[in-house]
């Protein structure tokens, strides 16, 4: 029996967790790390990430006799510069790190967003990694000069592994600088940046074999050195995989901090939908595609009132030993809308607007108004916003038929009935919090050889927990401030500009 690892590594921590190839869980590693935040500066050290990469790996495979493979999946965009002796030259800037923005306008001035639109699949932002790079080469000469090797977090670790950079066409996607029509570099855009396209990672389609891992770094962990390193996929994608969406008209519904759709799609859609929306393109499997609709505030809005609106009902549930969020959804009832509107936009608005100066706001307060009313809201407007996107990728031919449901907020019986009550779609829960490293590991199974394809992992790893089917009563009494939460957005944005 082959034993499989899944290392997910995010922004604010990693996750290694290890199955049997029978679909038996065997153990789990989690480590936080700090992100270093300012007004100018959003930044993490690589190194910090790497040696917490190395306990989760080291503590995961205590429990175990042998691993067979590691799959590695990372978040986007956030870049680390190598010298000559494989060091960090500096920390990492994160999407959300300010700086890159004149950089951003200048590659538009050149090429114009439609040529970027359309050969990187992305709408133009300084989130991704080419306008940073660029703000570097510009502001830390002296660094980039050292820099002998740039890799985003997925090929860092893979290297520091196995000792070979490669970098899959999902991360490569991020970096607003990969065609991802030839799936290749594009050659335009670093000619113009004057970045150095030979410092770039070789190119894998995802889910790609490095090699093996390092013996001195297997002795040094207790792991056999034999063990196979696998380039597996951005971290979306990993949880799409790992939630068995892999086909046209599926997709994932990721509850975490930021809520994330993740459908699949072939070629036949209305691109020009998706880039005005600003919904990236990215090359999936079997010639397939996935975007991402996301909102940056998902369960981190639940966390807010948690934490800032009923701290003291929070600490006296936790002193019972009861779960807060199980606490408040035994408070609200689902049948029907609350008499609240709520536009969620408290850390600016993502897809379809990307708006970093949007605000959020709470309609319809009067003294009669609970903090019951406001948690349920939250809840809506959240879904509200999520329903606003899939009718964008439905305007662009992109038909989701099931949603599969994963992460935090998919623990919540509550809240998955109303999304399918608010979506009018069948939801599946597959209550795996977990989806993100099982989609690492189902992948690097099948590129290893351990499976004949995905189905046949699907069908050894994934389980439905429980399906919710839509309420029509339901859904037509939440479509009434629905039609009202669709005039919030610009409502609000021209009060206060």
């Amino acid at each position: 029996m082959m034993l499989i690892s899944g290392i997910d590594i995010g922004t604010t921590g990693c996750k290694c967790t290890i199955y049997r190839s029978s679909g038996e869980f065997l153990s789990e590693s989690y480590r936080e790390y700090q992100v270093e935040e300012n007004t100018n500066e959003h930044q993490i050290n690589p190194l910090t990430v790497w040696k917490n990469i190395l306990v989760v790996l080291e503590e995961a495979s205590d429990k175990v006799d042998r691993i067979d493979a590691i799959g590695v999946s990372s978040f986007g965009e956030t870049f680390v510069l190598l010298d000559e002796k494989d060091q960090p030259l500096m920390d990492s800037l994160l999407y959300t790190d300010p700086r890159g923005g004149k950089q951003c306008k200048k590659l538009i001035e050149e090429f114009g967003a439609d040529y970027l639109n359309h050969s990187t699949g992305l709408n133009p932002n300084p989130m991704y990694s080419i306008s940073k790079l660029m703000w570097i080469k510009e502001n830390k000469i002296e660094i980039y000069k050292k820099t002998k090797y740039i890799c985003l977090f997925q090929d860092f670790i893979v290297y520091k592994l196995s000792g070979v950079r490669q970098l899959d066409y999902s991360m490569a996607t991020r970096t607003m600088a990969f065609d991802i029509n030839n799936l290749e570099w594009n050659e335009n855009i670093f000619n113009f940046t004057g970045i150095d396209k030979n410092k770039m990672s070789k190119l894998v389609p995802t889910g790609s074999k490095a090699g093996f891992i390092k013996k001195d770094l297997a002795e040094k962990l207790g792991i056999n050195n034999d063990a196979e390193i696998v380039s597996c996929c951005h971290d979306q994608i990993a949880a799409a995989v790992g939630a068995g969406v892999n086909k046209n008209g599926m997709a994932v519904d990721g509850i975490g901090t930021v809520e994330c759709i993740t459908p699949v799609f072939d070629k036949n859609i209305d691109k020009s939908v998706l880039y005005n929306g600003s919904y990236a393109i990215v090359p999936f499997l079997d010639n397939n595609f996935v975007t991402y609709a996301f909102s940056f505030t998902g369960g981190a809005l639940l966390k807010w009132f948690r934490d800032k609106l009923a701290y003291m009902e929070t600490e006296a549930v936790k002193k019972e030993g009861r779960d807060p969020y199980t606490y408040f959804n035994n408070k609200i009832d689902i049948s029907r809308p609350s008499s609240l509107l709520l536009l969620p936009h408290f850390s600016g608005a993502a897809t379809p607007y990307m708006d970093n100066d949007a605000k959020g706001a709470i309609v319809g307060l009067t003294t009669e108004t609970t903090r019951y009313e406001i948690y349920q809201s939250i809840m809506e407007g959240i879904s509200f916003e999520m329903l606003l996107n899939i009718e964008e990728l439905e305007r662009a031919g992109i038909e989701i038929e099931e949603l599969r449901a994963t992460g935090g907020g998919a623990r919540s019986r509550e809240w998955l009935q109303m999304k399918a009550n608010i979506y009018n779609k069948k939801i599946v829960s597959l209550g795996s919090a977990q989806a993100g490293t099982l989609g690492s590991i189902m992948l690097t199974g099948v590129v290893c050889g351990i499976y004949e394809n995905l189905e046949e992992a699907n069908n050894i790893f994934l389980k439905t927990i429980d399906i919710y089917e839509p309420n029509p009563e339901t859904h037509e009494k939440y479509q009434q401030n629905y039609r009202k939460y669709k005039k919030m957005y610009q409502a609000i944005k021209e009060i206060l500009n």
